[in-house]
């Protein structure tokens, strides 16, 4: 069955950073475009970065642009968010999404806490 992993999640102090994984299976994930979001409390899921299928193409949120950069290894079905300069407003539950057509996968999510 269709399997998105998220890893990497975890506390790191401001200015810190982190490294998010996201392991997939059971679809052609070198067909699908992938992409990072990330949830706060109490605010909507917003969309952080996503890249298409071949790595032609990456689209960031203004709020990560030059801090954030999203990579893929279709060879190894895995998805990558490195996380630079973090802030304590990056804090959230962080998701990864598969996209082709009507076809949309979600992972469980990884918590990212930015405190000192």
């Amino acid at each position: 069955q269709v399997q998105l992993v998220e890893s990497g999640g975890g506390l790191v102090q401001p200015g810190g950073s982190l490294r998010l994984s996201c392991a997939a299976s059971g679809f052609t994930f070198g067909t699908y475009a992938m992409s990072w979001y990330r949830q706060a409390p109490g605010k909507e899921r917003e969309l952080v970065a996503s890249i298409s299928s071949l790595s032609v193409s990456t689209n960031y949120a203004d709020s990560v642009k030059g801090r954030f950069t999203i990579s893929r290894d279709n060879a190894k079905t895995t998805v990558y968010l490195q996380m630079n300069s973090l802030k304590p407003e990056d804090t959230a539950v962080y998701y990864c999404r598969a996209d082709r057509s009507l076809a949309r996968y979600w992972g469980q999510g990884t918590q990212v806490t930015v405190s000192s």
